[in-house]
């Protein structure tokens, strides 16, 4: 009797025996195998260009990431039966946007996954559980442990070759994180615009015009100068954004990160400033679209590809566009303080990006990351002419609630979203008894 019942207990635990395993990434051999895993998922995909894995584990480093400043992230492989990497995930928190939320969230980033929804979950499972013992309550997905202007969002719609920075996955993604109960958040377009055809003639009538006002002037910095725009961005930034959803201010350590990395990538030409008598008034980032070089790197920017990139990227990558190797850019980002919005300077940014960008060779730019809760943006791509390319979008997951909001829309004019918040905040000041009144 009592050997049956043993026989018949070492055949369910056979029959429950996971067929995978999860791995937490702390050492050099798993950490190789989370890079080593994308490598088996996109083979054969011509589309695929496999990201710099110094760039990704820079994201990863306390030294060379501000946000773990406050917050934390890991990473974890997951095998098969056999031992044979079949996914990734990453896990993050960052405290400072995490509990502004009405429900603590953190995020997971760089899935990559077999076709099979139960090695999925496990993951998405080891994730939630490593958010939860940080007090998180949802996750969104996939993100990254920074900014959004790389790596975040799950493509949807455009399987073309990617830009510098955006993220491309297998289109079975989307079902492996709507199976396990993620819901949309919001999503984000990318257009591009071919400017080997001439803008509407409006914008360079426009540009023309604000030039022509005084106190009124477009800058491209020089490269050397960079630190001195940075703070600029920095201020422009801080001020344009303060109306998105949980919004946190970009810190000067944040900024001095960014200017040494655009020192090695950026043109000057393609970084216009917008001043208004001598206040920084608005900017637009534009990167080349380095993935044209990079794509046969295979991940792999050993320190020969490093010196060889450094020669033939000098003079403003003129040895790469003499050869058409290089003929994309992608705008990243582009802002406009709000007490300067209406008066023609997102179309003057533009118009002064684009000219230099086609008296230097390039032929497409890509304008990216225009979330559905920005309809004045994505009213100024389809204005210029520019035609839709790729979607992505961001999910959010709760754990243990029912109730769900997207994410909130911007006011089409945060000019008067400022001046009505500003008139409400002089409003309490005045109505606020003063010291001597309530003693």
């Amino acid at each position: 009797m009592r050997f049956s019942l043993f026989i018949c207990q070492v055949f369910i635990k056979k029959q429950n025996k996971m067929p995978y395993s999860i791995q937490e990434v702390i050492d050099s051999n798993t950490r190789n195998a989370f890079y080593e895993v994308q490598h088996f998922i996109y083979q054969g995909d011509e589309n695929w260009v496999c990201p710099l894995d110094e760039d990704i584990e820079a994201i990863f480093d306390p030294v060379a990431n501000a946000y773990f400043n406050h917050g934390s992230a890991t990473r974890f492989i997951l095998r098969d039966e056999k031992g044979k990497v079949i996914g990734r995930i990453a896990a993050f928190y960052n405290s400072k946007k995490a509990f502004n939320y009405e429900v603590p969230t953190g995020g997971i980033g760089f899935f990559e996954c077999i076709n099979d929804k139960e090695a999925a979950n496990m993951l998405f499972d080891t994730a939630k559980q490593w958010l939860a013992k940080y007090k998180m309550e949802a996750m969104d997905g996939p993100i990254n442990f920074s900014e959004n202007d790389n790596f975040w969002g799950l493509l949807v719609e455009g399987y073309s070759q990617p830009a510098y920075g955006m993220p491309y996955n297998k289109p079975y993604y989307k079902d492996l994180f709507e199976n396990y109960g993620f819901k949309l958040f919001f999503e984000q377009i990318s257009n591009e615009l071919d400017i080997k055809n001439p803008l509407p003639e409006r914008f360079e009538k426009i540009s023309k015009w604000i030039t022509e006002k005084e106190g009124y002037r477009f800058v491209r910095p020089k490269l050397d100068q960079l630190m001195l725009f940075g703070k600029a961005f920095q201020e422009v930034y801080n001020d344009a954004w303060q109306f998105h959803e949980n919004f946190t201010p970009i810190t000067d350590e944040q900024i001095e990160k960014y200017v040494k990395k655009f020192k090695h990538i950026a043109i000057d030409a393609f970084l216009p400033f917008a001043y208004v008598n001598d206040e920084p008034a608005g900017f637009i980032i534009c990167l080349p679209d380095l993935n044209q070089i990079f794509k046969p790197l295979k991940g792999n920017f050993s320190l020969f590809q490093k010196l060889l990139f450094w020669w033939r990227s000098r003079n403003q990558f003129e040895w790469y566009l003499k050869r058409k190797i290089l003929t994309r850019g992608r705008v990243i980002i582009m802002g406009v303080k709000p007490k300067f919005q209406k008066y023609g300077l997102e179309s003057g940014l533009i118009y002064q990006s684009v000219s230099q960008a086609r008296e230097m060779g390039f032929e497409k730019i890509e304008l990216s990351w225009v979330g559905d809760f920005n309809p004045k943006m994505r009213a100024l791509h389809e204005g210029v002419g520019a035609k839709f390319v790729r979607k992505h979008v961001t999910y959010r997951i709760l754990f243990n609630r029912q109730d769900w909001s997207r994410s909130e829309v911007i006011a089409v004019d945060t000019r008067d979203k400022m001046i009505k918040q500003r008139e409400e905040e002089q409003k309490n000041v005045q109505e606020k008894p003063n010291e001597d009144q309530t003693n």
